[in-house]
């Protein structure tokens, strides 16, 4: 008889920052997921502080009730919820999915496919291969069948999704990040007053690459693949930004404030 290797292992040892960081990790996955990570998370955690030494574990029992992790839309059992645990299962188990997506804005010359979704929403079939969660927001990094190429979905814009039972398998040497970088090719830069420019860094845009302190203002580039998608961040700060570039989009600015003009004319 004979006992296999690794059958005896040492006790584990947390020091309070070690410890603190595994339970606040695992509070903050418990507000992220769905039941079935959650119940998960909760059980890790208290596996956790069951190890930790009496005066350690009231160290860290304090600091983690000094710190909270505010997830917004998190932990709900909704309809979003639901779909994010079926395209967990299909990136574990390298399913093909199919869904509704929708789009505010479309890249010139793409065409929308409306079969059976609807008059914004196009049908679409992607083999997932990881999920992000951004700002809040959780998105589904997937090869799409009809672009042929890897694409970025956001989940908030997808509608019955469903695992089907076509498999796939992942590129070796797969790295999860966003991937539409090479899509982004209109650059915008636009100049905001001194006044707002640190109100400005402190809520940017998503399409924010970069942001230049000038004697003048604060000068903001961004990336977007359709200059719509930036419109409302820029006409949210009024008066106090001047678009530099491109010279489309400060015409589609003037026509928009031209319209709003016109709307509050009888009043």
């Amino acid at each position: 008889y004979m006992l296999v290797e690794g059958y005896f292992l040492p006790p584990l040892s947390f020091t309070a920052d070690e410890a603190i960081m595994l339970l606040l990790g695992s509070d903050l996955m418990r507000a992220s997921f769905d039941a079935q990570y959650r119940e998960a998370a909760q059980s890790a955690g208290r596996k956790i502080a069951g190890v930790l030494p009496e005066r350690l574990r009231e160290e860290v029992g304090y600091l983690q009730s000094s710190i909270l992790f505010v997830v917004p839309g998190g932990g709900g059992d909704n309809a979003q919820t639901a779909m994010l645990a079926r395209v967990r299962r299909a990136i574990v188990e390298q399913h093909t999915v199919l869904f509704d997506y929708y789009v505010r804005y479309r890249q010139k010359g793409e065409a929308a496919n409306r079969q059976g979704s609807g008059a914004e929403g196009e049908q679409r079939k992607a083999d997932p291969y990881g999920l992000l969660h951004v700002s809040g927001s959780w998105y589904m990094v997937a090869y799409d069948h009809a672009r042929r190429a890897v694409r970025t979905f956001k989940l908030d814009r997808a509608e019955r999704l469903a695992v089907l039972a076509e498999t796939f398998s992942r590129p070796k040497g797969f790295t999860l990040g966003v991937r539409e970088q090479e899509s982004m090719t209109t650059v915008v830069r636009a100049l905001f007053d001194k006044e707002v420019a640190r109100w400005v860094q402190e809520a940017p845009s998503f399409f924010t690459v970069g942001a230049e302190n000038r004697p003048e203002g604060l000068l903001v580039t961004l990336r977007v693949r359709h200059e719509r998608e930036v419109l409302g961040w820029l006409l949210g700060w009024g008066r106090h930004v001047r678009v530099l570039e491109p010279g489309s989009l400060q015409r589609l600015i003037k026509e928009e404030i031209e319209k709003i003009a016109d709307f509050y004319e009888s009043y």
